[in-house]
């Protein structure tokens, strides 16, 4: 294949922190004709760092480092990149989160490969790739409302929400105790301030799973 050629393919990344999705993922791209794998991050920064340009990026809402997939699909679209949502549907939420955004569609992880590779082609088409799934989440909640939390406030909540003391969150963030307790008062303000009660632990918990940035109890992605 001439460097023309391989130009003129279109460039797709996964990012999604399972080895065994990426790679069953990698072995269906590269059979679809005009696709060209350049390769699975765990995050976005990570794939960010790649020098090529990515044409296709498809994103796993819930990811290890607690990242919100609506910042995510931001900064992806930003980058030049068209986006296809990658889930295992276990958080209605999430999906609602992503369907608000500017992707492409929502897949599931579950769909047969056929289903996968349809949508992979119309996605590096830049068609929209329709799904119940994302009808459903757009039928549902069409009022989802966010509370904008800055990257360090999504981290301290994370950590916060999940059990650890105010002092045990500065240590790992390395950051005063001053600053944890503000990121974790602004954190509440905001959630109040779109109509999400954030009073106690256990509903900053809540927040915190609702918006993707703790896993769902019984869940692993």
């Amino acid at each position: 294949m001439t460097d023309a050629q391989t130009r003129a393919l279109t460039t797709v990344g996964l990012i999604d922190d399972h080895e065994i999705v990426a790679t069953a993922f990698s072995k269906v791209v590269e059979e679809i004709d005009g696709l060209r794998y350049v390769g699975v991050a765990p995050t976005v920064d990570d794939l960010l760092k790649r020098r090529e340009q990515i044409d296709l990026v498809v994103l796993d809402l819930r990811l290890a480092d607690g990242s919100s997939p609506v910042n995510n699909v931001t900064r992806l679209t930003e980058a030049g990149a068209n986006v296809l949502a990658y889930t295992s549907g276990e958080s209605p939420y999430l999906v609602r989160l992503a369907a608000r955004t500017p992707v492409l569609g929502v897949i599931r992880k579950s769909e047969p490969v056929a289903v996968l590779e349809d949508a992979l082609r119309r996605a590096a088409r830049g068609e929209p790739v329709l799904s119940i799934d994302w009808a459903a989440a757009l039928d549902s909640d069409p009022d989802l409302d966010q509370a904008g939390l800055s990257k360090q406030e999504q981290r301290a909540l994370s950590l916060f929400a999940n059990g650890n003391k105010t002092q045990a969150v500065a240590s790992q963030m390395g950051l005063a105790l001053a600053t944890v307790d503000n990121y974790i008062r602004r954190v509440r303000v905001k959630y109040a301030l779109v109509g999400r009660n954030a009073d106690t632990k256990i509903d900053l918990y809540k927040r915190a799973v609702e918006d993707g940035f703790l896993p769902s109890p019984g869940t692993d992605g």
